[in-house]
């Protein structure tokens, strides 16, 4: 039997916890993690455990965010990410990472994948004339074997329709026990089909957003949830969100910039990221680039 915690006041814990602040030495910017893009960890005060509801309309890059945001926690912070997919397979998901990687095209990668796989976790494929391969491999290769050590921090589990929140917990429990910690990040794209399909998207997203935080609460984790807005109503405001799901700690929803895309060659596309709800930093607009054909968001300069 746990050996009994003795209750204590707040007053009574105050010496303790004013050395511990003091024996804290690190000038830190932030209190949480970085995210790798430096306007967005500076405004939400780094990653901490808790909800993170990321929103967005199809098409606008939000797994492509998530997988890179997810990437860039695990290798500042040598930290393990889970990334759950409803709907991308692993072979895209990692394809979408190589690229962005690489510098190489998503569909250059897709052409040659059965080569690729062959060191990338994936069957063997076999070739006859490896040497006729483009030097474009060997770049590509190089950027993978640079990347393997936290790489090696990065789960991907493709979900299905038996998927629920308890089958995510026990395998979110089972890469801490792997590793050997209890400090893992998490992201669930397409979230929303946790939910009951009989109930309107908005009231499966709210059900969604309880059941989640409340898991990020319970693990002491970070928890980026993915899901898209079906809305064709484009005027509404995405301040919206924080009503529609108050649970939820932090809110992002990202947005089409139609001036900024002008300025950009097809197809790549200005994003504002809105800050709608913060429960410890700004809230406020941010600018980001996407480019698709590499999977990569590139934070942009405030204006």
């Amino acid at each position: 039997m746990a050996e009994k915690i003795p209750l204590q006041s707040e007053g009574e814990q105050l010496e303790s916890f004013l050395d511990e602040l003091q024996k804290e030495q690190q000038i830190r910017e932030i209190t949480g993690r970085e995210t790798g893009f430096p306007h967005l960890s500076r405004a939400l005060d780094g990653i901490l455990p808790g909800l993170y509801l990321l929103i967005g309309p199809p098409a606008c890059g939000k797994t492509s965010f998530a997988k890179q945001l997810l990437d860039q926690v695990a290798r500042h912070h040598a930290m393990p990410g889970v990334f759950f997919s409803f709907t991308d397979s692993e072979k895209e998901l990692r394809i979408r990472t190589l690229a962005r990687l690489s510098g190489m095209e998503n569909k250059e990668i897709r052409r040659g994948s059965a080569y690729l796989l062959h060191w990338y976790g994936m069957p063997k494929a076999h070739y006859t004339d490896l040497e006729h391969l483009p030097p474009s491999w060997d770049k590509l290769k190089r950027s993978a074997e640079e990347a393997k050590t936290w790489l090696d921090l990065i789960y991907l589990i493709k979900c299905d329709q038996d998927t629920d929140l308890r089958r995510i917990e026990d395998q979110i429990r089972e890469v801490g026990k792997i590793k050997r910690t209890d400090r893992v990040m998490v992201v669930i794209d397409d979230c929303q089909r946790l939910g009951d399909s009989q109930r309107t998207l908005t009231d499966r997203v709210a059900n969604v957003v309880d059941d989640l935080q409340r898991a990020a609460v319970s693990l002491e984790i970070p928890i980026l949830a993915v899901c898209p807005d079906l809305q064709e109503d484009r005027s509404t405001l995405p301040q919206i969100w924080s009503d529609r799901a108050p649970s939820a700690d932090v809110i992002l929803v990202m947005e089409p910039d139609l001036q900024r895309t002008k300025k950009l060659t097809e197809p790549n596309q200005a994003l504002a990221l809105h800050i709608v709800k913060n429960r410890g930093g700004e809230r406020g607009s941010l600018a980001f680039e996407f480019y698709p054909a590499f999977s990569r968001f590139i934070e942009a300069a405030p204006s």
